[in-house]
């Protein structure tokens, strides 16, 4: 997978993926990420991005052309599956959407600023509109490296253990059940039996069983 990040503050974007998992997955060649730096497409001597909108209001707008020029340049050199924007607005990312999204091949990931992009940019380059809550970051960059933790995470040969991932809370619409590691005993509060059983079907019977409870008490939207 190749992923490329338009944005403002590709600083912003460096630390998440210099560690841990994120880390090993570039090292490995499981997946490519590069950063774009919006103002590297613009001309003048301000590097300008942003203007004033039109019909007046609080906050800037991020410019169409900059971000067309950078766009038409990476699909001048590859076929792109999604061209994702991140914006409040957009469709709230869960495991679903991760789950499809980590079988694409490659994605361009817009990262909004300001009061956001020119609608002309939404209109002709955007296939995916995708928003981390419902709640307003200072810019896209910070959702952006969550959609790529949630997504890379995904990839074959990633984690060490591939099965993991299909065990994660919200793969079966489900929150994962409670998890335990040794001691089997401390201050008073014991492990669940079954566990130490070694009785690996009434194991995951338990575990199912506790999943279901724990969707019931904390996400019952989750089952409906």
């Amino acid at each position: 997978m190749r992923i490329d990040i338009i944005t403002v503050l590709p600083e912003l974007l460096k630390s998440p993926f210099e560690a841990s998992i994120l880390k090993r997955a570039i090292e490995k060649g499981l997946v490519e990420v590069h950063m774009h730096n919006l103002r590297d497409y613009t001309t003048g001597n301000y590097k300008q991005v942003d203007d004033y909108q039109f019909g007046g209001g609080a906050g800037m707008v991020m410019m169409i052309e900059p971000i067309d020029k950078c766009i038409s340049k990476l699909k001048s050199e590859r076929e792109y599956d999604e061209i994702i924007y991140m914006t409040p607005d957009g469709q709230t990312l869960n495991q679903g959407m991760a789950n499809q999204i980590s079988l694409k091949k490659n994605l361009i990931i817009l990262c909004g600023h300001y009061k956001g992009v020119d609608q002309r940019v939404r209109d002709l380059f955007v296939t995916k509109e995708i928003s981390v809550g419902d709640y307003v970051l200072s810019g896209g960059e910070l959702g952006a490296a969550i959609l790529c933790d949630a997504v890379i995470r995904l990839l074959p040969g990633v984690l060490n253990d591939e099965t993991s991932a299909l065990t994660d809370t919200f793969q079966d619409n489900l929150l994962a059940p409670p998890v335990y590691t040794r001691p089997a005993e401390y201050k008073g509060m014991e492990v669940p039996r079954i566990l130490l059983s070694g009785n690996f079907p009434k194991i995951e019977k338990w575990r199912e069983e506790q999943a279901l409870q724990r969707t019931r008490e904390r996400r019952p939207d989750l089952l409906e």
